[in-house]
């Protein structure tokens, strides 16, 4: 028996390879199908609603493959250069027209000034960083002729670091316990002592020597050098030590003939 289907149902395709899956219609072509049960009213009551959100707040998209991004202005488009002398770096690209710095390739070192001494050589070499690092180290332990004198030396003592260190005058901790000794000249000394330190400023040589004191220099460390240079060394101290000889005898002679 054939079946009554209306032309909207089945349509053409309009192109060749469209479905021919038939379109649903709003029309009811079989009205006795539908129900005869009368529909129930519906009632709906308005809960307590929710506090509206600010206009200004909006919920955040969810993240797809079609909306991934980097922010707005995170990415900035290059500079295109040598497209034409309209774009402003087209002819030598910013590069200039002729010198090192505008050939292909690493250019100049770091610090190259064109074959003049540069900068970094020009400077006075330090030891130490910047020749700071030993700069402000002190290198003796001072004491001023006043604190000798109110030390309580009697006449002949011998004043040293180690009698000082006694007396309670000086205390050298840490780094200072290997300095040496220097006498300064603040002050007055009216004893005559026999004080030995590795240096003597002049002013406190001066009032030493008018006040009668015997004043001994100690030798200081002595710096290492190759046995090469110190054989050299030794040659020319025995040497000029020959000729400092040879000198005073003549001028012993000289004395005794005049």
């Amino acid at each position: 028996m054939a079946t009554l289907l209306s032309p909207s149902i089945l349509t053409t395709p309009p192109f060749k390879g469209a479905s021919l899956k038939p379109k649903k219609s709003n029309a009811n072509y079989f009205p006795s199908l539908l129900s005869t049960r009368p529909r129930r009213a519906i009632s709906v009551v308005a809960a307590a609603s929710a506090p509206a959100l600010p206009s200004s707040v909006v919920p955040a998209a969810r993240f797809r493959l079609d909306n991934l991004g980097p922010q707005p202005g995170s990415r900035k488009k290059g500079k295109r250069k040598g497209r034409g002398i309209a774009a402003g770096q087209g002819n030598s690209c910013g590069f200039g027209m002729r010198g090192q710095k505008s050939r292909s390739g690493p250019g100049v070192r770091r610090g190259f000034e064109g074959g003049q001494m540069p900068l970094y050589r020009r400077v006075p070499k330090l030891r130490g960083i910047a020749g700071g690092m030993r700069a402000g180290l002190p290198k003796y332990v001072p004491v001023n002729l006043k604190d000798i004198e109110t030390a309580g030396f009697q006449e002949g003592d011998e004043v040293s670091l180690e009698s000082l260190k006694a007396k309670g005058l000086i205390n050298p901790s840490g780094r200072e316990r290997k300095l040496p000794l220097k006498i300064l000249g603040d002050g007055d000394l009216a004893v005559k002592l026999n004080i030995k330190a590795r240096s003597f400023s002049s002013a406190a040589k001066k009032k030493l020597e008018a006040a009668g004191c015997t004043l001994s220099v100690l030798p200081g460390r002595k710096k290492w050098v190759k046995p090469s240079v110190a054989k050299n060394l030794a040659r020319a101290d025995e040497y000029f030590a020959k000729k400092r000889a040879a000198a005073a005898a003549a001028a012993e002679g000289a004395s005794e003939s005049a």
